[in-house]
């Protein structure tokens, strides 16, 4: 069988490959082109093509994958008689730029009896879709900013590393590639390693763990790491993804000193202090004060609500207070009465304001035990009440003085006056400047009975019952006033 007979015989077997075979000659006459290799070039005949390798070139820009122009094509490589295999390049006609392949390359170099080439084929694959699916992959991992890294598990070296890496660890990008994942190890201080290691050898998922990376300047970092397989170009991988825990770390460990710091402090205050959880005020714990000044043991007040504690003496006072701080978020000095264990009630001054603890809402009571000064206060206003009996030797001065101290904090103004008619109008001026009854009387020219009548109704009216009364009523209200009443 002649050589001719038998290149034309080779042409029918791979007239109907589908990949991509082109013949050429030693002469480097580009002798056949099977349907798939045209196609794989955009070229319609092997005209088109070019029929030798000058005019493959003119027509047809290489690039290797390396981004570097080849000094020889591969199709001249095969002239050469060169043997090579997965060769990437890729292809663009130089008529039509738009027009791109990329073709996945080997050759085959035949020999005769006396070891000259003979037959000189380039079998080509498209590899097209696979490349555009892979730069598409490798945009979308370099442009995630979520730290992620890839590793062949061929023989676990990491071959891919994007910038969310690169900067949460503080590594550069030739420290990363191509070490093995024992030198650069991203399981270092897994919460379970074995397992994690275990995955990683069988090529499986590996679970969401905890782990503390070792970073180049000697430093470590909490991170969440998981292991997902995946092919890359028909390679067996390792997708490892991280979530970084720096932050969350410090600021656990910020919330941690914070609450031993407010701990302390909430233990060793000498004021009586209580928590309580918002929703149902159970009291959740109570400091030493507390316990010392209403003598309650923490058992009998921890896990309990305020009401079961029977702490409440007034449930008009516990209402006021609840009602206060609902509305405002805070309460600031309302006095109340609360039991004591063991001896009599107390009377105190309480606090509270809406606290965060863990996301969760509280209430800090603070309770100052004021029954001391309000024994002292209540001994000084019985003192008064008896020296206002007959206060037509006090100056009117004096008079202001001790009608603000029996009632103190309350301004002027801030109870609407009674409708008083003129003539009560008059005679309360008149108390509140020291008269009595017999006085006011002459002054008015009223008899004693008729300033005792304007009087009675003048105490209703302003709901007292005694002249002393009246008559600090009537100094907290801006009297006294004209004469003429108005």
């Amino acid at each position: 069988m002649t050589a001719g007979v038998d290149r034309h015989e080779l042409r029918q077997i791979i007239a109907g490959l589908s990949e991509g075979v082109i013949l050429v000659e030693p002469d480097q006459t580009i002798a056949y082109a099977n349907a798939a290799a045209l196609a794989m070039h955009g070229a319609g005949s092997l005209e088109e093509l070019g029929s030798t390798v000058d005019a493959y070139r003119e027509r047809f820009a290489l690039r290797y994958r390396n981004n570097k122009t080849p000094n020889h094509y591969p199709i001249e490589r095969v002239v050469d008689g060169e043997s090579f295999h997965d060769v990437i390049v890729e292809v663009r006609r130089t008529d039509q730029p738009d027009t791109e392949f990329v073709h996945s390359l080997r050759s085959i170099v035949a020999t005769d009896r006396d070891g000259k080439p003979s037959c000189l084929a380039l079998i080509l694959k498209d590899v097209s879709d696979q490349f555009e699916a892979e730069e598409r992959f490798e945009a979308t991992f370099n442009a995630n900013p979520a730290p992620a890294l890839i590793t062949r598990l061929s023989d676990l070296r990491h071959v891919k590393v994007n910038i969310g890496f690169l900067e949460m660890t503080g590594h550069t990008r030739d420290a990363v590639l191509g070490r093995s994942v024992y030198e650069v190890d991203v399981l270092a201080g897994a919460r379970n390693r074995d397992l994690a290691v275990s995955r990683l050898n069988e090529g499986g998922t590996i679970p969401q763990m905890e782990a503390c990376l070792e970073l180049p300047d000697g430093g470590t970092r909490f991170v969440i790491v998981a292991g997902q397989p995946i092919d890359m170009g028909e390679e067996p991988c390792m997708l490892f993804t991280f979530a970084d825990l720096e932050l969350r770390k410090k600021a656990e460990t910020a919330l941690r000193q914070s609450e031993e710091r407010f701990a302390k402090a909430f233990r060793l205050t000498p004021v009586p202090t209580l928590l309580a959880r918002a929703e149902d005020f159970r009291v959740t714990g109570v400091n030493e004060a507390f316990a010392r000044v209403f003598g309650f043991d923490e058992e009998q007040v921890v896990g309990r609500s305020l009401d079961e504690t029977g702490l409440w003496v007034s449930d008009e006072q516990r209402e006021r207070f609840g009602t206060a701080l609902a509305r405002n978020g805070c309460v600031l000095g309302i006095e109340a009465c609360l039991r004591h264990a063991k001896a009599a009630n107390l009377d105190c001054m309480i606090s509270a304001e809406r606290v965060n603890i863990n996301d969760d809402a509280f209430v800090l009571l603070v309770l100052q035990d004021i029954t001391e000064r309000k024994h002292t206060e209540r001994e000084l206003f019985d003192a008064i009440e008896a020296v206002m009996a007959d206060t037509s030797w006090f100056s009117r001065g004096l008079i202001e003085k001790l009608a603000n101290l029996r009632r103190p904090g309350r301004e002027s103004g801030d109870e609407s006056v009674p409708n008083l008619t003129v003539r009560e109008r008059q005679i309360l001026n008149l108390i509140c400047s020291g008269l009595d009854d017999d006085a006011i009387a002459r002054k008015l020219g009223l008899s004693r009975n008729t300033v005792r009548n304007h009087g009675a109704a003048l105490y209703r009216k302003l709901g007292v019952h005694r002249r002393t009364e009246a008559v600090v009523w009537g100094r907290e209200n801006g009297f006294p006033v004209s004469a003429s009443g108005t």
